[in-house]
């Protein structure tokens, strides 16, 4: 069922249910996060590998210090200027934060979404959600109730519905190796953002197990069919005759089938770009083309989380 009701949505909470919420940056399957068998169902309904950590959705700035031991400074720093919003803080939990929350390791992952529907739900509950994106495990990320309930609608007592996702890509996950300001995820936050408050900082890639934070597994966010990222014309060229699917940042490609052809933002915009991304995936997918090309973008704010989206769908480069 699908609706904007915040009672239905709370009393399924309580009692342990799963509900899909609505954020800025895509939606989430959520449950109580003190709860192990309600966060053990989001791992049995995404189908998610016990070993990829979640995260966990709060209601303000202040709820942070009572599930993580420490906030360091330039942790506090980013997190006044950006929370709510696309950012995420990796930082070392306290007891109260199950174990299989954070897939049995030492840190826990915090975000306070920006996004009405569900900051009003956080509020009105008496703890946090741990989420994780609601869609089988693996595929593209919704972006729409709509994709929520064509995915997992009948595996979801609840859709919380909440309009479109603004944002489009998962929060930037940030936090310390070593003492090191660290980057764990590439995300809906640029990191010239972060690095012009705090200075420069690391940027970890995906890893392919074992992942220290969410969102670091290497194959992820992928279609039905292969895609393939390179010069666009000569790819089209080398597939002739096959029915081709194509995502590009501005150009228009005329021998492509225009419902086959996403262009995500034709003025260039990298906002407008990370909004469109996943849906136009979703889109495609459900065309059915036998490959889809794409390209990347400059390397540079959101371009950076698009393309990292973008090389973990891809089946080659």
């Amino acid at each position: 069922m699908t609706g904007t009701d915040l009672h239905t949505a709370k009393s399924l909470l309580i009692s342990g249910e799963v509900v899909a919420i609505p954020t800025e940056t895509v939606y989430g399957l959520a449950a109580n996060a003190f709860d192990e068998k309600a966060v053990a169902k989001i791992f049995a309904i995404k189908n998610r590998p016990s070993f990829d950590p979640l995260i966990v959705h709060a209601a303000d700035i202040s709820s942070i210090t009572k599930f993580a031991k420490e906030l360091p400074e330039k942790a506090k720093i980013l997190a006044d200027a950006f929370m709510p919003g696309p950012l995420t803080l990796l930082l070392p939990k306290k007891n109260i934060i199950p174990d299989i929350v954070t897939s049995g390791l030492p840190n826990v992952a915090i975000r306070i979404p920006k996004h009405p529907l569900t900051q009003a739900l956080l509020s009105q509950l008496p703890f946090p959600l741990a989420a994780p994106s609601a869609n089988p495990f693996g595929y593209i990320s919704p972006t729409s109730a709509q994709h929520v309930e064509d995915q997992l609608g009948h595996k979801v007592d609840y859709i919380l519905d909440g309009g479109s996702c603004n944002v489009g890509v998962e929060s930037t996950i940030f936090g310390f190796e070593n003492s090191i300001p660290t980057i764990y995820r590439k995300g809906g936050l640029a990191i010239e953002d972060i690095e012009n408050l705090i200075g420069p900082v690391q940027v970890k890639e995906h890893s392919t197990s074992n992942p220290q934070s969410p969102g670091m597994l290497k194959s992820h966010y992928a279609p039905g069919c292969p895609v393939i990222l390179g010069n666009i014309e000569e790819l089209i060229a080398k597939h002739q005759g096959r029915k081709i699917g194509v995502i590009s940042f501005q150009k228009q490609y005329g021998d492509i089938d225009k419902d086959l052809h996403i262009t995500l933002s034709e003025k260039g915009d990298f906002t407008e770009a990370a909004r469109h991304l996943f849906s136009g995936m979703r889109k495609l997918d459900k065309l059915k083309p036998e490959i889809i090309l794409a390209e990347l973008l400059p390397e540079e704010g959101l371009g950076r989380a698009i393309n990292d989206r973008l090389r973990r769908a891809a089946t080659e480069e």
